[in-house]
């Protein structure tokens, strides 16, 4: 039988994006879901419950190379190459008063999450998803109320916070290191579960979203 690529990608990462890929990698093996092989998740493999597992560390001349091989039989597992990326969307809109906003809603209608402010630039409200999409999925999750600090190592640029508001509501925002606010749960959860779904959902989805944008005639403001 011929070798098949189904999927190659080279790039340069930083040890926070590595460990971010993997955390992804390591949950969906965890859950027995399927596991994504790009960052957008149009790629997945199913691996069986036991597979063959090769580690390698090599060093050629001034190089190192460090590898990690799985391998099973094809009809063991499933590859799709044509993986659904996500379960949601990003609208991109401009409101009523001419600022451009974003919010991301799932393929059942809920709006899962939104920028919170609104831009006069259309191109810094792009710059906001895409952050939302890079640090999302490897966000470590604390609890704002109770003063709890993201660990040092792992994650991603950003951390989910969970917290009450004034009318003891359930909420989360995600907020980045530089300390600005790139996402929130624009509204408030009966319970804290309700909040933690929520943002996992965000986590799950907003990586492989698509970006849409919307008319003014298309958008209504919240």
């Amino acid at each position: 039988m011929v070798d098949e690529t189904v999927h190659e990608s080279r790039e340069s990462r930083s040890r926070q994006a590595l460990a971010t890929y993997f955390r992804r990698i390591a949950a969906a093996l965890g859950r027995g879901e399927p596991v994504p092989v790009d960052d957008a998740g149009t790629v997945t493999v199913d691996p069986p419950a036991e597979q063959a597992v090769e580690v390698e560390l090599e060093r050629e001349d001034d190089a190192v190379r460090f590898e990690l091989e799985m391998e099973w039989p094809e009809a063991e597992g499933e590859i799709d190459a044509d993986a659904d990326a996500s379960k949601a969307d990003f609208e991109l809109y401009e409101d009523t008063a001419g600022k451009w906003r974003w919010r991301l809603t799932h393929v059942n209608g809920n709006i899962i999450a939104d920028g919170g402010e609104g831009y006069s630039d259309k191109r810094d409200a792009k710059a906001g998803i895409e952050s939302v999409q890079r640090n999302a999925a490897g966000a470590h999750v604390v609890n704002a109320d109770a003063d709890e600090e993201a660990p040092d190592d792992g994650g991603s640029n950003a951390t989910f916070e969970l917290f009450r508001d004034a009318a003891e509501k359930h909420r989360w925002r995600l907020t980045h290191d530089n300390g600005n606010i790139i996402a929130d749960s624009g509204q408030g959860y009966a319970s804290k579960q309700k909040a933690e779904q929520g943002l996992e959902s965000v986590k799950s989805n907003a990586v492989g979203a698509a970006v849409n944008e919307s008319s003014p005639d298309d958008a209504t403001t919240e």
